[in-house]
């Protein structure tokens, strides 16, 4: 005894409809008048309708539907239909492959678009607006290294940067200060250091020694002053 399986039959071209609906399009296209044809093909147009009724909400879901009935006999289907024939050559139509981008980034952390914004800024003539665009971008500058690097970094190392960027072009004042930018101790993927206390975590007892402290003064003030005397 032999088993039929999936592997061994003829592969599904439109698998959304079942074997049933490909092995009765491939039985019309057996039958010798075309009037024997239509007719069959509309009884199976009206079954891939009632199998998918969410081509209903597809415009002209009946052209979608003769069109499936096409591909589905690989195009050798011979009925009559109120609209075109699909070519073979339109289902099968392949895109050309994208090219991999071979860019070379100077500074990773920074990417490709500060290198982009640098060269705009070069190429702007006011100096009032080239001076805001530095500025923008040095700030920008100082967020991505801080996103990659987990840490705070000097300002003068986000103004070298850009200089050498910009191959000397775009200087900022060193006396400029940038946005203040910290990492969030609770952010996701940033790992604290061991030993250290947040100043707002509920579990901190920071504050319990001088409480301590004070309590202890207060008690103090309070005690009777040692005059020598005994009782």
């Amino acid at each position: 005894m032999t088993f039929d399986y999936n592997t061994s039959r003829k592969k599904l071209i439109l698998a959304e409809y079942g074997r049933n609906v490909q092995n009765m399009v491939a039985y019309i296209c057996t039958l010798p008048t075309k009037e024997e044809r239509n007719r069959h093909a509309q009884v199976v147009i009206d079954l891939m309708g009632f199998l998918n009724p969410h081509l209903r909400d597809v415009a002209d879901f009946k052209h979608k539907l003769w069109d499936h009935l096409h591909i589905i006999s690989d195009f050798q289907i011979d009925v009559d239909s109120n609209y075109p024939k699909p070519a073979p050559d339109a289902i099968h139509f392949k895109p050309a492959p994208l090219a991999y981008p071979q860019q070379r980034i100077r500074f990773k952390h920074y990417g490709k678009t500060v290198e982009l914004m640098i060269k705009k800024a070069k190429a702007v003539e006011d100096p009032q607006r080239r001076q805001a665009m530095i500025q923008s971008i040095a700030n920008f500058m100082k967020m991505a290294y801080v996103t990659w690097n987990k840490d705070t970094v000097a300002d003068e190392t986000i103004i070298s940067d850009l200089k050498a960027l910009s191959g000397g072009e775009l200087v900022l004042d060193e006396s400029f200060n940038l946005h203040k930018i910290e990492v969030r101790p609770n952010a996701p993927g940033v790992r604290q250091k061991s030993g250290s206390n947040s100043g707002n975590n509920g579990n901190s007892n920071s504050n319990k020694p001088r409480q301590n402290t004070n309590n202890a003064s207060r008690n103090q003030g309070n005690r009777p002053k040692n005059t020598g005397k005994r009782y």
